[in-house]
């Protein structure tokens, strides 16, 4: 086990969101909820304090920590996708109700959180022996909100879209 694991801070929303989290990915659980013990600004005595997750085997803690803060792209979690299936899946469940769509494959999610929902065929183009292929792929990445594996290959190859 890692004794490393990130921190997410809501203002409430802590169950909710892990709960949220875990319904999403392969390898997700709820490990413990923890209640505060006494009233206090994280809340009443009994709600939920702490959530303690896994998330496609990353350990993770929601804490319920009072006031909310804006999350940045400073920090921000990438999911590699094996397909346009799943990026069109995650895509959509994070974004929707509320979340906000942004360029290049980034999204942030209902609670503010950054996240890159990103297809593995990505990495292919970009970094391929091609070097203009990779560089029409990149522009064509930057041209997208949600990346589409197509448009990238159609890209790399130099075939213009049918």
């Amino acid at each position: 086990m890692s004794k490393i694991s990130p921190c997410l801070w809501f203002d409430g929303e802590a169950e909710e969101a892990a709960n949220f989290y875990v319904s999403l990915l392969p390898d997700s659980r709820i490990e413990k909820v923890q209640k505060n013990p006494v009233d206090g600004p994280a809340g009443k005595a009994g709600t939920v304090l702490v959530v303690e997750f896994t998330l496609a085997g990353q350990r993770f803690m929601a804490l319920n920590g009072g006031r909310r803060f804006e999350y940045t792209h400073a920090i921000s979690f990438k999911i590699d996708c094996a397909d346009q299936a799943e990026v069109d899946r995650l895509w959509d469940a994070l974004s929707a109700n509320g979340g906000a769509v942004e360029q290049c494959g980034w999204l942030k999610d209902r609670y503010g959180i950054p996240w890159q929902i990103v297809p593995a065929a990505l990495i292919k183009y970009l970094g391929g022996s091609d070097a203009a292929g990779a560089q029409r792929a990149m522009q064509a990445m930057l041209g997208m909100v949600k990346l589409d594996i197509d448009g990238l290959r159609i890209a790399y190859e130099g075939k213009s879209a049918a």
